[in-house]
């Protein structure tokens, strides 16, 4: 690990690939700071790590609320090192339903504003705690990890509105990456399948089997251990830079 990389900032850290990622962090020396709506903080990784942990109850969307948690995290570690960005939503949603009545046009909104435009807001206002970083010996002060979907490729019926937000951060990333690269910051983004987080654990085990089997290989659910191991080899390697990593298990979704 580099040594020079002390404190992260995991939006959406609170459950899911957020959390592993957390956790993984932890376990690897960082000071971790989860950006989260949820009130519902990890008693058990607070407990486990009292002095390397800290939760902030934020709104990624919300300019004055992510920068005064930003403010906070430095006044608590003394700096921002990595940045990962989990924090999102979707919601699925016809452009037309059987009923011929269009999209909520709020929904589709909200979802834009929270997976998007709130993951640009972080990137923009961390950079600028990065930029400050003394940079190590190779000119490297700091790296942001984002979160698309292979949806931004593969996007199916009813993800219009969630396809759209994930192919807006893949298609910011290397211009982003391109901008900051004079500062010693690198931006990557992972595009994760099928994984084991929240948004199934309302399926049956049957429907679950049914989805892991349809990925060529791994034939399952990705694990959220396997994005935060991810996040950790992107920290690790310094050419890695401006690129999407689909982590899938090559599999190409079908129109529904």
């Amino acid at each position: 690990m580099n040594n020079q990389y002390t404190t992260a900032v995991v939006t959406g850290g609170a459950s899911g690939l957020g959390e592993a990622s957390v956790r993984t962090l932890l376990t690897n020396n960082f000071n971790v700071a989860i950006f989260d709506l949820s009130k519902s903080e990890n008693k058990n990784l607070l407990e486990e790590f009292p002095l390397k942990l800290k939760y902030y109850q934020t709104d990624i969307t919300n300019e004055e609320l992510i920068k005064t948690s930003m403010e906070n995290v430095v006044e608590n570690f003394g700096s921002i090192d990595v940045v990962v960005n989990c924090a999102g939503i979707g919601p699925p949603n016809k452009v037309l339903d059987r009923n011929l009545i269009p999209h909520d046009l709020t929904a589709f909104t909200n979802v834009i504003s929270v997976n998007l435009i709130g993951t640009f807001n972080v990137i923009r206002i961390a950079s600028q705690y990065i930029a400050e970083n003394t940079p190590s010996e190779l000119g490297e002060r700091g790296i942001i990890i984002n979160t698309a979907s292979i949806a931004a490729f593969d996007g199916q019926i009813g993800q219009a509105a969630y396809s759209a937000s994930k192919g807006g951060i893949v298609a910011m990333t290397l211009p982003i990456a391109r901008e900051l690269a004079r500062y010693g910051i690198r931006v990557m983004t992972i595009a994760p399948g099928l994984f084991e987080t929240p948004m199934f654990d309302t399926l049956s085990e049957e429907v679950r089997q049914s989805l892991g089997s349809s990925v060529p290989f791994p034939s399952r659910l990705g694990k959220p251990e396997e994005f935060a191991q991810l996040v950790l080899s992107i920290i690790e390697n310094p050419m890695l830079n401006g690129e999407t990593i689909r982590l899938d298990g090559a599999i190409r979704m079908q129109p529904k």
